[in-house]
C-alpha cells in the first residue's frame, strides 16, 4: 500500500500536476477578440447611465429620507429658529447673531455632504470591481449615475431646514432673498459632496477618509471667515480653498448688500460671481479628481 502512495506522488500527481498547469490551446480567433481593446458592451452609454441612475434613487432614498435622518434635520432646524427667534439686524449685536446663524448653516450643509459621500466608494468597491470585470457598464457611466443619483435626495432635506430657519430667525423677508439663499446653500452642498466623493475615491479606506476629512472639514471651518477675520498673510491662502468661506461670504452678499463694515473680513465683498465661481470649480475639480482616482484603482487592479 506504502509503495503506491509513493507512486503515485512521485510519478502520476506529478504527471497530472503538469497537465493542470500547461496552457491550454487557444484559437487565432480567440486570441484576438481577448487581446482587443475594444469591448462590446450590451447597451448604449445612455443606457447604462438610466439603468444605474434608477437604481441609485431605490438604493439610497431609505438611507437618506430615513425618520431618523428627518428628524435630525427638522429638529435641528427647530432648535436654531428658536434660538434666533425673529433676531434684529437693525443693532451691531443683533447684526452678529445673524451673521453666526448664516455661518452655521455654512458650516452645517458643508460637514453633512462630506460625511455622507465618504462613504460611497470604499463601500461599493467590490462591487464595483465585479460588475466592471464583467464588462456590465462604463465607469464614465457609472460615476456620472452614482453622483447625479444622490442629488435629489441631498437637496430635499437643505429645503426643509431652510424654510424652517429662515422665517424662524427673521431673515430678510423676500422671496429672492430666499432663493438666492436657498441657491447659495445647494452650491455648497454639491461641492462638499464633490469632496467627499474625491477623498473616499482617493483612499478607497472609510478608516482613512474619515480622518482625512475631519482634519480637511475642521481647517476649512476655521478658515471660514467667522472665527478668524484677519488671517496670517502666510496661510492666507487656505480661505480660498474653503467652500465654508465662499458659502458664508454669499449669504452675507444675499441678506445685507452692501455689507456692513462690521462684518466685513479682510477681502472685500463684490458681486458674489467670484464666489459663485470658486464653488463652481470645487464642484467639477473634486468630481474630476474622483473619476480619475477611480480610474487608476482600476488600471491597478487590470
Amino acid at each position: 500500500m506504502q509503495y503506491l502512495v509513493d507512486a503515485y506522488e512521485h510519478r502520476v500527481a506529478y504527471k497530472e500536476k503538469k497537465k493542470l498547469l500547461a496552457p491550454l490551446p487557444i484559437s487565432d480567433d480567440m486570441k484576438a477578440t481577448i487581446t482587443s481593446s475594444k469591448r462590446e458592451w450590451g447597451t448604449n452609454w445612455c443606457q447604462q447611465y438610466s439603468i444605474l441612475f434608477c437604481r441609485g434613487l431605490k438604493e439610497r432614498r431609505h438611507d437618506y429620507l430615513s425618520w431618523m435622518r428627518i428628524t435630525q434635520v427638522i429638529a435641528t432646524s427647530i432648535i436654531l429658529g428658536l434660538l434666533w427667534w425673529h433676531s434684529d439686524p437693525t443693532t451691531p449685536k443683533g447684526l452678529q447673531d445673524q451673521a453666526g446663524l448664516l455661518f452655521f448653516i455654512a458650516v452645517f450643509w458643508g460637514f453633512f455632504p462630506v460625511f455622507t459621500a465618504i462613504f460611497t466608494f470604499p463601500q461599493e468597491r467590490a462591487m464595483l470591481n465585479k460588475e466592471r470585470a464583467a464588462d456590465m457598464y462604463k465607469l464614465s457611466a457609472y460615476f456620472l449615475a452614482r453622483t447625479t443619483s444622490d442629488l435629489p435626495l441631498d437637496l430635499f432635506l437643505p429645503v426643509i431646514f431652510m424654510v424652517i430657519v429662515y422665517f424662524m430667525a427673521g431673515l430678510k423677508a423676500s422671496a429672492m432673498r430666499f432663493f438666492l439663499s436657498m441657491l447659495t446653500v445647494f452650491l455648497s452642498i454639491i461641492a462638499a459632496q464633490g469632496l467627499g466623493l474625491a477623498i473616499g475615491a482617493t483612499l478607497l479606506d472609510i478608516k482613512k477618509a474619515t480622518t482625512l476629512a475631519s482634519v480637511t472639514v475642521m481647517t476649512f471651518m476655521l478658515a471660514g471667515g467667522f472665527f478668524v477675520k484677519r488671517v496670517p498673510p502666510f496661510i492666507s491662502w487656505l480661505r480660498y480653498l474653503s467652500f465654508n468661506y465662499h458659502t458664508y461670504r454669499l449669504l452675507l452678499k444675499v441678506q445685507y448688500d452692501p455689507v456692513p463694515d462690521i462684518l466685513m473680513t479682510s477681502v472685500p465683498l463684490d458681486n458674489g460671481v467670484t464666489e459663485v465661481g470658486a464653488l463652481v470649480a470645487m464642484i467639477i475639480g473634486y468630481r474630476v479628481l474622483a473619476y480619475l482616482s477611480l480610474r487608476r484603482v482600476k488600471a491597478s487592479n487590470g
